[in-house]
């Protein structure tokens, strides 16, 4: 059966994210109403997906390597990794790593249940990974050929792990060509396990986008950008629908692994569902 691989120190997985960076990321998520940029909502929902990694493999010895981990980002004509701090211009780094070198804490605050129908602000530590950047174009088609490279020399090396995930995020049409053989090229990267899983995460301004999770057909996509990235997108695991499931999402088994101008709580919930590999061990 494939995609059932144990995860551990000897045998551990790879995230790849990719990030726009471009300059259109400096427009608010306008399904929420909220005028929080793109960037920044996109940078909090990563920040803290790493530090939930880290939670998932600490253990009483320490952090458990159970996941190789890379961010690139992309914007201008330039694709770069996108970890700040001590790991600036490491492309995958073991999560054990991303526990040692936050680029710094900061302070932020948020809302609890206050236990009598209310809320009430509580301050809490943040550690920053990678920052909020918006610039210039989209040079998609670099990004993914970067992708490729990386996962291609990764898979080599770690012939019998879970296949890589690779989660893309992006609002906007490449500005460098067609990537579309590019993500089908991604996708046919293997391990002995399966091959390579593609998430797209797309962040449409098309007024006519309304909110699309992980559908399993196209018939309701307002235009071919969008179409591009649903077909790109892998069909999900067994285990990865069950999980979707569980949070409230309807699926099947052509569902695929697409969300359609999502909100800043979607966008981090299509996060936890594409994070969430079967049997850790």
């Amino acid at each position: 059966m494939p995609y059932a691989a144990e995860i551990s120190r000897s045998n551990p997985s790879c995230f790849l994210f990719l990030i726009d960076q471009s300059a259109s990321m400096e427009d608010p998520f306008g399904s929420d109403g909220t005028t929080k940029p793109k960037a920044d909502g996109v940078a909090d929902a990563i920040n803290r997906l790493l530090q939930d990694l880290v939670i998932k493999c600490a253990k009483s010895e320490g952090i458990r390597d159970y996941y190789h981990i890379g961010i690139l980002g992309y914007g201008g004509d330039d694709v770069t990794p996108a970890f700040v701090g001590d790991l600036t211009g490491q492309d995958i780094v073991p999560v054990s790593k991303i526990a040692e070198s936050p680029a710094r804490v900061e302070e932020r605050t948020k809302k609890v249940d206050d236990g009598a129908g209310g809320f009430v602000e509580q301050s809490i530590k943040f550690p920053i990974w990678i920052d909020s950047v918006a610039n210039g174009g989209t040079p998609m088609c670099q990004a993914m050929e970067q992708a490729n490279k990386i996962l291609d020399k990764w898979t080599a090396e770690h012939p019998k792990a879970f296949p890589p995930v690779v989660i893309h995020i992006t609002d906007g049409e490449s500005t460098d060509g067609d990537p579309k053989e590019l993500m089908e090229h991604l996708k046919t990267l293997k391990t002995k396990d399966g091959n390579v899983l593609l998430f797209n995460v797309h962040l449409s301004d098309n007024p006519n986008a309304t909110q699309l999770t992980f559908p399993d057909n196209p018939n309701d996509l307002p235009d071919q950008y969008s179409q591009l990235l649903y077909e790109g997108s892998s069909v999900l695991t067994p285990f990865q629908r069950k999980v979707a499931g569980e949070m409230g999402f309807e699926v099947s088994e052509k569902t695929h692994g697409f969300v359609l101008n999502a909100d800043l709580p979607l966008v981090i919930q299509a996060l936890e569902i594409g994070t969430r590999p079967s049997n850790l061990r």
